[in-house]
């Protein structure tokens, strides 16, 4: 069976990928320095959470069973620490496998202002290390880069958008969303941004210059279940986990900006989908797209529905890079790769409801 390596394998979207191929009988290996909490300036009790799920052997199965299927016998999980800026580590990680999916990185914009530093090491300097050891080792193994829409920085503030009671919507051509050709030029990005828009064009550039596979895919918010969302950083977890904990929410700006989601599991579907047949060098833009989408008041009032009470809410000042609207255009991975999502904004909020309410020691520290 191909072997597939997982950076940043402890991670919310690392150890998601790591279980499905595992499941389907892949060899899994994972490396990850458990820097989650350091990289965000965050305390983080649940550090090692994922990274033991990944050693356990009761980890059988998905999660939410397909009715009248049988679970997958899971293969053990290999786990290497280490760091992806140290290459030889890299170097011995990369040796001998088929794939490499790149989830490691620093992942919030605001950390990026106040530690730019830090960024940069690990979304720019760090997508280098593992790209050069792939160059270096000689077998040529597919790349999959977790980019993001941050790349298109400010330049999404200036598509027209209409206002509706609770949300703003894009308006005129772009009522589908940003499309893969959208500029990234000649605008603000954020040092989040610009790093890993950094990584996006040397994935693009190494597929092409030294004949890898390599599939970028530009992620709009991803959610679901084993994933210890905070303010800045996994926003629809953190809505969810601070409704159910009691812990105080604020709402920056008006509360009707929009995102496309995507459930964790959609998302690893389109991985697997690339692998198997996607071009050899290809670019996504990674949502749920158009027809799932969510506001923060939607998803409030949806919070509201299960608990059966209001959710005190404060309310600030919009922050600095804040969109109004992002919606990721699906259209090219869904020709591309024969790929759509399945789990709808309901369904998915309502089983991550179920995760958070069924885990009450990974949350007893906030609130």
């Amino acid at each position: 069976m191909p072997r597939i390596l997982i950076t940043g394998g402890a991670g919310f979207i690392g150890s998601h990928a790591a279980l499905h191929f595992a499941r389907h009988g892949w060899d899994v290996r994972v490396l990850d320095n458990l820097s989650r909490g350091q990289l965000l300036h965050k305390v983080d009790p649940n550090a090692r959470h994922n990274w033991d799920r990944l050693g356990s052997e009761a980890q059988v199965g998905a999660e939410v069973p397909i009715p009248g299927s049988l679970p997958l016998e899971q293969k053990p999980i290999e786990r290497i620490l280490g760091d992806i800026r140290d290459r030889d580590t890299v170097n011995e990680a990369v040796r001998d496998v088929d794939v490499v999916l790149h989830a490691a990185a620093q992942t919030a914009v605001t950390t990026s202002t106040v530690d730019p530093a830090t960024d940069f090491e690990t979304n720019a300097l760090g997508t280098f290390r593992v790209l050069n050891a792939i160059r270096e080792s000689g077998r040529k193994p597919a790349f999959l880069y977790c980019s993001t829409n941050k790349v298109y920085g400010e330049r999404v503030n200036a598509v027209p958008l209409e206002e509706r009671e609770s949300r703003w919507t894009f308006a005129g051509p772009h009522a589908r969303g940003i499309p893969e050709e959208f500029g990234v030029d000649l605008c603000e990005h954020t040092p989040y941004g610009c790093s890993k828009l950094t990584g996006d064009l040397y994935v693009q550039d190494f597929g092409h210059l030294y004949g890898l596979k390599v599939g970028v895919f530009r992620m709009s918010c991803i959610y679901g279940t084993q994933q210890f969302g905070l303010e800045d950083q996994g926003w629809v977890a953190w809505f969810v986990i601070a409704a159910l904990r009691g812990a105080p929410l604020t709402i920056f700006g008006d509360g009707k900006q929009v995102r496309d989601v995507l459930w964790v599991d959609d998302l690893v579907r389109a991985y697997e989908a690339f692998i198997e047949r996607g071009p050899q060098v290809g670019v996504f833009n990674m949502g749920g797209g158009s027809e799932f989408t969510l506001s923060l008041r939607e998803l409030l009032a949806q919070l509201e529905a299960r608990l059966g009470r209001k959710i005190p809410v404060a309310q600030a000042g919009w922050r600095p890079s804040d969109q109004k609207v992002y919606v990721s255009n699906i259209d090219h991975a869904r020709s591309t790769l024969g790929w759509r999502p399945e789990v709808s904004p309901k369904q998915g909020v309502d089983r991550l409801f179920d995760w958070v309410e069924q885990n009450p020691s990974l949350f007893a520290h906030i609130g």
